[in-house]
């Protein structure tokens, strides 16, 4: 697996510095965000980001929009395509709706996946993929509804990436890691307290390593560990929670 970084977790930093952080780290991959360094329809930022990134030697696995599915108008993914697409990130990661599983109506559900279906099919034209945020508050908040999801849209352009909700426990995370295979190419990684207070990653070992374990041995993909939400917005605490992903990941 290759490490990198979620650059929305350095928002009060410029592209330039991030990367800097970035070097420090040793971290090789990163996920630019839609909402401050690379906004939607900027596509003079996209290139001169795509030229940055290259120059320090990192690898642009992801443009991170914020479309929600089903929710913005239409054509508001048009300028986030041509964003990713200046930008080179192979896939863009999206939303699915706003709404909970739980609270979803058979309507909302239907647009979020006929939406979904629409830009996968739109972004794969260019060759570029859809990966779905497993996030509260919309429909892959749960494992099962996740599922569903996927199997309704059925196309081999929408990824599922994957993170750990609060509260959720080392067991749960393996069932849904196993089950996102081998779809599943990356883990935004950080640790959390069950009431969202944010921890050294090192804290989080009995969830991540074995869930790391299992992506790294799997060797159908290249998958990517983005770090995200480090204590205090701190470089230095990504740089000491780069270790202890390098340290795990190399399985010691």
């Amino acid at each position: 697996m290759q490490t990198g970084l979620v650059s929305i977790t350095f928002r009060q930093l410029g592209v330039d510095d991030v990367l800097g952080v970035m070097r420090r780290a040793g971290l090789v991959a990163v996920e630019w965000g839609g909402d401050v360094h690379v906004p939607a329809g900027d596509v003079a930022a996209a290139k001169r980001t795509a030229q940055a990134s290259a120059d320090h030697g990192v690898r642009i696995v992801a443009y991170g929009s914020y479309y929600r599915t089903g929710e913005h108008d239409p054509g508001d993914f048009d300028d986030v395509l041509r964003t990713a697409v200046a930008l080179g990130a192979p896939r863009i990661r999206i939303w699915a709706g706003s709404a909970g599983s739980a609270d979803a109506t058979p309507e909302q559900r239907e647009r979020v996946t006929t939406d979904l279906r629409r830009i996968t099919e739109l972004a794969g034209r260019d060759g570029v993929e859809i990966a779905v945020e497993h996030h509260p508050n919309t429909l892959t908040d749960t494992l099962d509804s996740a599922l569903a999801l996927y199997a309704a849209v059925d196309h081999p352009g929408l990824r599922p990436y994957w993170q750990p909700r609060l509260g959720l426990d080392p067991a749960e995370a393996m069932d849904e890691v196993t089950a996102l295979l081998p779809g599943l190419v990356t883990a935004h990684v950080f640790t959390w307290t069950a009431d969202g207070a944010r921890l050294p990653l090192a804290d989080g070992a009995a969830l991540w390593e074995p869930v790391l374990g299992t992506l790294r041995e799997r060797g159908d993909a290249e998958r990517y560990a983005l770090l995200e939400f480090v204590p205090d917005d701190d470089p230095e605490a990504l740089v000491r929670d780069a270790v202890t992903l390098r340290e795990w990941l190399a399985g010691s």
